[in-house]
């Protein structure tokens, strides 16, 4: 549902019935400020809930934003609105007429609550700060004054200062979309300190909607295009390819044109780009193979169903293929009666519908991309439609085999293990959020997090790289450890995930026996682990079983394990090949 469009009336509406629809753990959201933003808690409630998140929002005491972060500690996310009008409008005397010691005074106070708030705030999961901005103020366009370079310094000392746990919202990116007469609303603020209008506190919360799903592990992995009136213009069965357009040269042309270019941005950033169309699938392919104007091409294309198949059955298929969730999907067409038929059979894929007004299609699918897209790039992102071209490979290679056994002999699988190597922290943290199926406990990390993690005194984060015959699939496996508290002989697993991508080809099992290998070189005896279900992970609970562990304690969507080090009976996994690095970068 767009925010957007959506009255508040209705958002109120809404949120009440989906507080009884949406459970499990809540999502602790802590927001302080020292404006008046009470109308926001409605809008970002109603807005988790729409994303199948359990939101618990509470709002800090009034313009206390320094004494109330030393208390964030259990918070999910704080969203911090230390809001310029709030410190300009509480100064005893006009800035502008300051003496200079007055405003250097003024400007260092700031500067030390922003240094408190940062090391009050360095051990929470995630932070959103919004920069100030000076655009609420009367200003002479012709010269930069006193304000502006209060609130320029201000800017450029937080962004310095800032730990990797803050994530900076840019507010006059906001004022720029909405402009400022419909995002402020100096009576509301006079009377009541609240001066966002709904349509800044609406537009404000779809700007940071992207940085609670990646999160929460809810962004999406694959966009999937219709082709007809979606990549080109014109339907291929009935214009034939010269007639249809997406030159550069065309009015109409290039706006396809730059769609395409947008795909392509997206595929070197990781996404899977892919095409489920109804046509005849040689059509299709001759126009991705010579159509002069056309740039997405198939080396940007994973997947492809071309048929005259309803595209229900195909999106299905594509998500069972590609062995990720059908809510790790989205799904573009032009068609109105596709459209609403995906969304009444798929509830869980995210569909968007091509604009009627086409000039607005371009800056449509891109504001989308940054909504339910990572687009922060590692090295495995970079190389992931190479990754799934392999995995074909794998997969048409896999038939000349009689038994799985003999498949993955072949395979010449090799694995490289690194610990505590601080130059895959973003990917290691990437990973825990987009990781569902092979996931023991599907437990969120930030990248701040994994940090802490590997400069623990008694943790260690091992990080596992995949090759065979067919190529590299880079970092995609971590494995959490630590020194239990209560016993010095013993040690915890936190969480062990594996991307989908190479699930049935038993690295877990060797994993499993390089740990305890690992753990009784350092004269450990025991080693405890647990399983926590979610809606995906189902495939995993009971890895523990089959590994050895004992079952200590089972509840209701959790399991708690434990085993004896040298009862450990490893696997036979001769095939696979473990080299291994204790990085020193920690």
């Amino acid at each position: 549902m767009d925010l957007d469009e959506t009255k508040y009336t209705e958002i109120l509406r809404q949120n009440k019935i989906l507080a009884s629809q949406v459970g499990g753990k809540p999502y602790r959201v802590l927001l302080l400020t020292n404006i008046t933003v009470s109308s926001i808690k409605e809008i970002l409630e109603f807005n988790l809930r729409c994303n199948g998140i359990n939101p618990l929002v509470e709002i800090g005491n009034f313009d206390n934003i320094v004494q109330d972060s030393y208390m964030a500690g259990s918070a999910d996310l704080v969203i911090i609105f230390y809001d310029a009008l709030g410190i300009v409008n509480n100064l005893s005397s006009f800035i502008e007429g300051m003496e200079d010691e007055e405003f250097l005074s003024i400007l260092n106070k700031t500067k030390n609550e922003i240094d408190i708030i940062i090391n009050n705030l360095a051990q929470n999961r995630s932070v959103i700060f919004n920069t100030f901005s000076y655009h609420y103020f009367v200003s002479d366009i012709s010269y930069r004054n006193r304000l502006e370079e209060f609130i320029s310094d201000l800017n450029r000392y937080l962004s310095e200062k800032k730990s990797s746990n803050i994530k900076l919202v840019e507010i006059d990116k906001i004022f720029a979309t909405l402009g400022i007469n419909h995002a402020i609303d100096f009576r509301l603020y006079y009377s009541s300190k609240a001066p966002y209008t709904l349509a800044f506190l609406k537009r404000y919360i779809s700007s940071i909607e992207h940085l609670v799903l990646k999160n929460t592990g809810k962004l999406k992995k694959a966009l999937i295009f219709d082709c007809d009136n979606t990549l080109w213009k014109g339907v291929i069965g009935e214009d034939g390819m010269e007639n249809i357009d997406m030159a550069k040269s065309s009015p109409y042309g290039r706006i396809y044109n730059l769609v395409q270019q947008i795909a392509i941005y997206l595929s070197k950033r990781g996404i899977i780009i892919g095409l489920c169309s109804k046509n005849n699938e040689n059509d299709v392919v001759e126009v991705l193979k010579n159509h002069r104007d056309l740039l997405l091409n198939e080396n940007y294309i994973v997947i492809k169903k071309i048929n005259w198949d309803d595209k229900v059955t195909n999106l299905r298929k594509i998500a069972s293929e590609l062995n990720i969730g059908l809510d790790s999907i989205v799904f573009v067409d032009d068609s109105s009666f596709e459209v609403n038929m995906v969304r009444e059979n798929l509830p869980e894929v995210t569909v968007l519908q091509v604009p009627s007004s086409i000039f607005e299609y371009p800056d449509f699918l891109l504001k989308n991309a940054y909504r339910y897209f990572n687009l922060d790039v590692t090295n495995e992102d970079s190389t992931k439609t190479e990754i799934y071209r392999q995995q074909n490979q794998r997969d048409q290679y896999k038939s000349d085999f009689t038994s799985v056994e003999e498949y993955l002999q072949s395979l010449e699988i090799s694995i490289a293990v690194k610990e505590n190597d601080l130059t895959a922290v973003p990917r290691i943290s990437q990973l825990t959020q987009k990781t569902n199926q092979f996931n023991l406990t599907t437990i969120r990390l930030t990248e701040n997090e994994v940090v802490q993690s590997m400069r623990g005194e008694d943790s260690t984060v091992f990080s596992i790289s995949v090759k065979d015959k067919f190529g590299d699939n880079g970092l995609t496996a971590i494995c959490f450890l630590r020194k239990s508290e209560n016993n010095e002989r013993s040690a915890v697993i936190d969480n062990i995930l594996m991307s989908c991508r190479i699930i049935g080809r038993n690295v877990e099992y060797a994993l499993m026996n390089y740990i305890v290998e690992w753990l009784l070189k350092r004269k450990y005896e025991f080693v405890g682990a647990s399983y926590i279900e979610s809606k995906k992970n189902g495939i995993v609970k009971e890895f523990y079983e089959t590994t050895g562990f004992q079952i200590d304690r089972k509840e209701v969507g959790e399991k708690t394990y434990s085993l004896r080090l040298g009862d450990y009976a490893p696997k036979e996994l001769k095939y696979i090949k473990i080299h291994s690095s204790a990085t020193e970068n920690a």
